[in-house]
């Protein structure tokens, strides 16, 4: 009989979600499985002009079952099913989507199929920009700072900004919307048969960077806070949450529906959820005062001390400080790039526009033969700019570039600002721009570095994780030499479905701590990038220049945005 226990984790991405079956023995991979939301891909419910990114729930329920299903498939281990002890799930954050009293959202009830409103609102829709400025607006009215846990600065990223938008913007869903809540708290609750919202066990790390709760103020700030706010808000923190959970707690067992959809057992144990960076950085063995760089589409860059070395110390301009929303009894701080990997497809899909719009319906070659080679070119673009731009000569006067393309998240959230590249000249060739854009994406992790540090938090060391951090030795490289101090690469493929997977033995009470999973499932580094110290001078001169070209950007958006304002208010006063 095989005793060896097993369990899942399962990470939701921006893009696809990903399921792994782990050995709990010593963290090995027995089978993983990756499935990209359709809807997604075909574009729906989206519109990148207006910041608009929604998610339909079917896309996670339709991956979450066949993910789970195809590793248990391809584990080749005989009755593996009946040795799987528990399942934990992180996710992309902030997403919340609106819920009826049964927690059930309102794209999976008639009338809202194909509403995106009623959808859950990805992290990187910034439709409440608006909504973000007038809570920071109005919490600056307020005697306690409702803010001093976030960092001071609320985005238009997270839960109350994206909750009032949605309020604001659909009268049906407004009307229909009972609660508020999380992607990595619907999944628990799904997968445990949850049938009443005000039951559902909310993730201590989502309510704690995103939501305004905090130890000190027992909860969420007051109702009048929220209802001065704006009306609309009045009576939701009472539909909400006061009590939060970290994740080595149980959400339940896997319900009698989800077990025979999966072919699992009921005694599967189902921990509570939370945000993908913050388990990535469990899986990626994070140490206290080592940043964590979970690098895919966006950064999300995490650091833990212990609560008492940094008792009553607070960072401005990050995501936020929150005991336990890493690892349980220590503090967690988050910060984070609002466009890391997604500059780089950003400029691959500027590259591939021809591809797509003229070869693709080219005569000279069949249909096939085409889509063939637009699929060859587009793999190969990344990778062989990364290769001429590193063969480039050093200039104090190359291209510089702005990461803002989907605003700034930190230090100082500022979903606004936008990108830029100056210094061009008609020598300026596709890797000459490719290399402005990845050192602008390096020198935003800098700035973060750079802010924690000036803030008293020390930062040791860099861990570094995710899709760039696994397939990038240029931008690897360039990081390193940037930030001055070595990047470890963890060497699991998928980190946070593997921090996922020590949530759930410590849930499922394999492990008494995720400290003790951590180092019986973790699966070590497979490489160091070692800072140059000759490229040292070269790169602080262009952060300065990287410094004094945001500033620029900033002081013209906000000289715009007041213009703006005082023409809006101008019209107002004319009606």
């Amino acid at each position: 009989m095989n005793l060896t226990k097993y369990v899942i984790g399962i990470d939701y991405g921006s893009d696809s979600v990903r399921s792994v079956i782990v050995n709990t023995e010593n963290g090995a991979e027995v089978s993983s499985s990756v499935y990209y939301y359709q809807r997604w891909q075909k574009g729906l419910y989206c519109e990148a002009t207006l910041n608009q990114f929604r998610q339909h729930p079917l896309d996670y329920i339709e991956g979450l079952e066949h993910t789970i299903k195809d590793c248990i498939a391809k584990s080749g281990i005989p009755d593996i099913a009946s040795a799987i002890k528990g399942i934990a799930v992180d996710t992309t954050g902030s997403t919340p989507v609106a819920v009826d009293k049964t927690g059930t959202p309102l794209a999976l009830t008639s009338g809202f199929e194909e509403n995106p409103n009623a959808m859950f609102v990805l992290w990187k829709d910034h439709t409440g920009i608006k909504e973000a400025a007038q809570i920071n607006e109005h919490a600056a009215k307020f005697e306690i700072n409702y803010l001093k846990y976030v960092g001071g600065i609320y985005s238009s990223e997270w839960f109350w900004a994206k909750l009032l938008h949605v309020l604001r913007a659909d009268d049906a869903v407004r009307d229909a919307t009972h609660s508020w809540v999380e992607h990595c708290d619907w999944i628990p609750f799904l997968l445990s048969g949850g049938t009443d919202a005000s039951q559902m066990k909310r993730s201590r790390c989502a309510a704690g960077h995103k939501a305004l709760w905090a130890e000190e103020f027992d909860g969420l700030p007051p109702e009048t806070f929220f209802s001065s706010l704006d009306p609309l808000l009045a009576g939701f923190r009472e539909r909400l949450f006061e009590h939060t959970y970290t994740s080595d707690e149980s959400a339940g067992n896997l319900s009698e529906e989800w077990a025979e959809r999966l072919g699992l057992s009921t005694d599967v144990v189902i921990g509570v959820g939370a945000f993908d960076a913050h388990m990535g950085a469990v899986g990626g063995q994070i140490e206290p005062y080592h940043l964590c760089k979970i690098m895919g589409t966006s950064t999300c860059d995490i650091l833990v001390a212990p609560t008492q070395e940094l008792d009553g110390k607070l960072v401005k301009g990050i995501c936020g400080q929150v005991n336990g929303s890493v690892i349980p009894g220590t503090l967690g701080l988050e910060a984070g790039q609002s466009a890391f990997g997604d500059v780089y497809a950003w400029f691959k899909k500027v590259l591939s526009w021809p591809l797509t719009s003229i070869l693709a319906n080219t005569t000279l070659v069949d249909s096939a033969t085409a889509t063939a080679l637009i699929e060859e070119i587009e793999n190969k673009i990344i990778v062989e700019l990364s290769q001429q731009a590193a063969r480039l000569p050093e200039s104090k006067n190359a291209e510089l570039a702005l990461d803002w393309l989907n605003g700034r998240r930190t230090p100082d959230a500022n979903q606004e600002l936008k990108g830029a590249i100056t210094g061009l000249n008609l020598g300026s060739d596709a890797p000459r721009i490719f290399r402005a854009l990845a050192e602008a994406t390096c020198f935003g992790a800098k700035s973060i570095v750079d802010r924690f540090i000036a803030q008293g938090v020390p930062v040791k060391g860099v861990i570094g994780i995710g899709g760039v951090a696994k397939k990038s030795p240029y931008i690897m490289q360039m990081m390193a030499d940037i930030l001055e101090m070595p990047i470890r690469i963890h060497r699991f493929e998928h980190t946070c479905a593997l921090g996922a997977a020590m949530f759930a033995a410590t849930a499922a009470k394999i492990y008494p701590t995720v400290e003790e999973a951590m180092v019986a499932m973790g699966t070590g580094f497979e490489r160091t990038y070692e800072p140059n110290p000759a490229k040292q001078g070269l790169y602080r001169a262009h952060y300065a220049h990287y410094k004094s070209l945001g500033g620029f950007i900033e002081e013209q958006t906000a000289a715009r945005l007041s213009t703006k304002s005082t023409e809006n208010h101008g019209q107002l006063q004319e009606h």
